[in-house]
């Protein structure tokens, strides 16, 4: 039979577990990651195009960059509808 020294490290474990995934999600929903997701994409695709010599590199590289930036604004809705209907069954 577990003492309680034990019991409250386990406590102490999970709490500190349940933190670090509330920060983990806070940080997968928020503003700042979708900006920077944007500005990565934009760079990495800017850099492309220019190496590739696209014309227009950089207004051309804002395509795949609000493409994406888009993406990540339905992807909330589409797990809400995944989870009700698909995960549920």
């Amino acid at each position: 039979m577990p003492d309680l020294k034990n019991l409250e490290k386990e406590i102490k474990k999970i709490k500190e577990r349940n933190k670090k995934v509330e920060i983990n999600k806070a940080w997968e929903t928020s503003f700042s990651r979708r900006i920077l997701l944007f500005l990565l994409t934009y760079l990495i695709a800017g850099f492309t195009f220019a190496k590739i010599q696209n014309p227009d590199p950089w207004k051309n590289a804002l395509i795949p960059s609000l493409g994406f930036y888009l993406s990540t604004l339905t992807i909330p809705t589409a797990k809400k509808i995944w989870m009700k209907y698909i995960y549920s069954s």
